[in-house]
């Protein structure tokens, strides 16, 4: 796999089977209920839709800021297993992502169709059942 940065786009490097990679629909925020955790994806959602261009926080932003700015995001992150250090790295990765492809960001259309449909149950159309015919 070749990776390019996104902000510089001239940084490029080869990575082998050796390599540990891990995309960002992976990553995942450790929460309190050992069970759950919630998705990158969602945590960048809200900080867009809360924040916009300016959360606020950036990668120099003192412990207790960026713990102020999670406890706002993600009230129900783990604090001893969510770090500093996380919270740096995903202001940074938000801040990259706003800026070179900020429709990600955003709630897709099928996602909320997704939650709506699930909590729905379909009936068979007693028109097209085979069975009938």
């Amino acid at each position: 796999m070749i990776l390019e940065s996104l902000d510089d786009k001239k940084s490029r490097i080869v990575t082998t089977s050796h390599h540990k990679v891990s995309l960002l629909q992976e990553i995942s925020i450790y929460t309190t209920d050992y069970e759950k955790s919630i998705p990158l994806s969602e945590i960048l959602q809200k900080i867009y839709t809360e924040f916009g261009d300016d959360p606020g926080v950036d990668s120099k932003s003192d412990g207790s800021e960026l713990r102020s700015f999670m406890e706002f995001i993600a009230p129900d992150h783990d604090p001893e297993r969510v770090y500093s250090s996380d919270i740096k790295k995903i202001v940074t990765w938000y801040m990259i992502i706003y800026k070179i492809a900020p429709e990600l960001l955003k709630e897709k259309p099928e996602d909320t169709q997704e939650k709506e449909d699930s909590g729905k149950t379909e009936k068979p159309d007693d028109k097209n059942n085979p069975e009938d015919k």
